[in-house]
């Protein structure tokens, strides 16, 4: 089969039809919440992904099926890896399926050079049967094996990116929201976004919570190690962390467990037990914020001091670990993408690598 060429005209085309997507499932997410909080006999089987931590819905698959038809009609050709049935396969038949289990233990197909559709239906899903409106769908786009378009849309706040728009009819803006960016001299100084995660065994639950304990921890009150950052934040839905580092509210996030969406903070954050689909979009949002997204501590540790370093490549996409940071503004000391490493060592140095299940 052959491969589709696409020129950033094409790119400019296939983001406007994504953007209608996000919106078109944007509806069914709000009437699918409507329908939760009233306990309509509309919701039915309210189940479970793997936890009361992570459910999912009727309206997971109704979203998501909503997404493969109008892919399917529009790009008949392109690839889908999406979260609810668990599959990387065509749209059309053919293909090959893979499921979670043996996704995480790394018996999956390789990506392909092809147009792959990476979505995720609804992120944030115990925010959904909740109620809390941080919700979003997040659909990207991978091509010869790197993500080369997001959009995430919040429905509730009416928040899409990758410029940040509020409501049809507004004048997007630009992200990052600061311009220029404005400098960040240490962790200290930063706002971060962290998730708890579905899995919630001794181990991991006692690595992440040493490492957020360092990380908001006061060293001159006996906290050993203690960055003392401004505080930490969890949204719920790696997407939105994603996406408010874009927007240079976070300064960055981090995946200990999971992590785009656009909105404001200094940060850095961080994702472990994330999946493909969870950052996809956020990653290309970041990224045209000028914003960089590294994979495990190793990862970087080996790219760190090479032109590889910020390059979202298959192995850091599929790796389930992920810390993104905003962009940072240049001083007359220190080049911004000079501190983003400086940042990222500081970060890795503090916490402890949890290992997803």
């Amino acid at each position: 089969m052959s491969i589709p060429a696409l020129s950033p005209a094409d790119l400019q085309s296939i983001l406007q039809f994504t953007i209608g997507i996000a919106r078109n499932a944007g509806k069914l997410i709000l009437e699918g919440s409507e329908a939760i909080q009233s306990a309509s006999s509309k919701v039915s089987d309210v189940g479970e992904k793997k936890n009361s931590v992570d459910l999912v819905t009727e309206f997971d698959v109704r979203v998501e099926e909503l997404v493969k038809k109008e892919i399917g009609i529009k790009y008949p050709k392109f690839k889908l890896y999406d979260i609810v049935s668990l599959v990387s396969t065509y749209i059309t038949d053919g293909g090959s399926s893979i499921g979670e289990e043996s996704y995480s233990a790394g018996s999956r197909p390789p990506l392909t050079d092809e147009p792959t559709f990476c979505v995720d239906p609804i992120d944030g899903t115990t925010n959904f049967v909740h109620g809390f409106p941080f919700v979003c769908i997040s659909l990207g786009l991978i091509y010869k094996r790197r993500p080369v378009l997001g959009v995430i849309y919040n429905p509730f706040l009416d928040h899409l990116g990758s410029y940040l728009t509020r409501g049809i009819n507004s004048k997007p803006s630009r992200l990052p929201l600061s311009s220029p960016p404005k400098p960040l001299p240490s962790i200290s100084q930063a706002l971060l976004a962290v998730e708890w995660g579905s899995d919630r065994t001794q181990n991991t639950m006692s690595t992440k919570a040493g490492s957020f304990h360092r990380l908001a921890g006061d060293p001159a009150q006996g906290v050993l190690g203690g960055k003392m950052a401004h505080s930490l934040r969890s949204m719920g839905s790696a997407a939105l962390n994603f996406a408010m580092v874009a927007q240079g509210g976070l300064t960055y996030t981090g995946a200990i467990g999971p992590a785009v969406y656009v909105a404001k903070l200094t940060l850095v954050c961080r994702e472990i037990g994330c999946w493909p689909w969870d950052v996809c979009a956020g990653i290309v949002i970041a990224q045209e914020a000028g914003g960089v997204t590294v994979g495990s501590h190793g990862h970087f540790t080996s790219t760190v001091s090479s032109k590889a370093f910020g390059d979202v490549t298959e192995d850091v996409l599929t790796g389930r670990k992920y810390v993104v940071i905003r962009a940072i503004g240049d001083t007359p000391t220190e080049r911004g993408s000079d501190a983003q490493k400086r940042i990222i060592e500081e970060f890795y140095a503090t916490v402890e690598e949890a290992e997803p299940n």
